[in-house]
């Protein structure tokens, strides 16, 4: 009797072992799947990273993503994979290349042009600026007439 419980509680423990290393593993793969989901754009939510949109592609673009993770794939092997399928659209982070300079570079550009087009205009403002002449003799005895008979 005890050996059969020996054999039991023996056999308990390797089963566990293994479910213990088995979801180990799931939750390794799962924390993978949400770091290249968080890098990876939903295509139809344009402002949402997979793991945040709703939407059923982004549910397609998951289930796609732990495939391939599950097939041995490294976490660049899939963002790599994702973006030759769907283009450079697909990354939060779009590369620095030729075909987005103007989407990195674009708004420092637009900023200093709106700043030299201000400093500009300022500057001829202030240049075109009328100069007002001092009063003569006759205009401040005017003036005084006119002051002296409002009060």
């Amino acid at each position: 009797m005890k050996i059969i419980h020996a054999i039991f509680i023996l056999f308990s423990l390797l089963v566990s072992g293994s479910a213990l290393a088995q979801s180990s593993t799931e939750a390794e793969l799962e924390a993978r799947a949400r770091e290249v989901g968080q890098s990876l754009r939903c295509v139809v939510c344009q402002n949402q990273s997979i793991e945040e949109s709703d939407a059923v592609l982004a549910e397609d673009m998951r289930r796609l993503v732990r495939k391939r993770l599950e097939a041995g794939d490294s976490n660049a092997d899939v963002i790599n994979f994702m973006q030759d399928r769907y283009g450079d659209f697909v990354l939060l982070k779009p590369p620095v290349q030729t075909n987005t300079y103007l989407l990195w570079f674009g708004p420092f550009i637009l900023l200093f042009g709106m700043l030299f087009w201000f400093v500009r205009k300022t500057r001829k403002r202030s240049e075109t600026s009328p100069v007002i002449p001092p009063l003569d003799d006759e205009e401040k005895q005017r003036l005084e007439r006119l002051l002296g008979d409002e009060q």
